[in-house]
């Protein structure tokens, strides 16, 4: 499994704007075949500071996943949102465990 976690950041007043399009890109990311896990989250202490977390089966799904309609449109409202400091990393990652 691939573990892709991290943040991007946009200006706070562009949240209203964006959530709607984030909304979206999460329902579309969660319906893909191979997607474990996905979700945006707002700092609470950071405004305009969006939290990503991402669990993929393999990396099969993750290439069909930056291939998908809805990544690029995603891709697309970045200018007009504000979207800026993407720093994402990914990870190879095994079975979950409870703790």
């Amino acid at each position: 499994m691939l573990l892709i976690i991290g943040t991007v950041r946009l200006p706070p007043e562009n949240l209203a704007r964006a959530k709607p399009i984030m909304r979206r890109m999460v329902e579309m990311s969660r319906a893909e075949n191979g997607c474990v896990e996905y979700s945006y989250a707002e700092d609470v202490l950071d405004p305009g500071l969006i939290h990503v977390s991402e669990i993929w089966r393999d990396q099969a799904a993750l290439d069909r996943h930056f291939a998908s309609e809805h990544l690029t449109q995603w891709r697309a409202a970045w200018p007009d949102l504000g979207i800026r400091d993407r720093n994402l990393r990914s990870y190879e990652i095994g079975a979950p465990r409870v703790t």
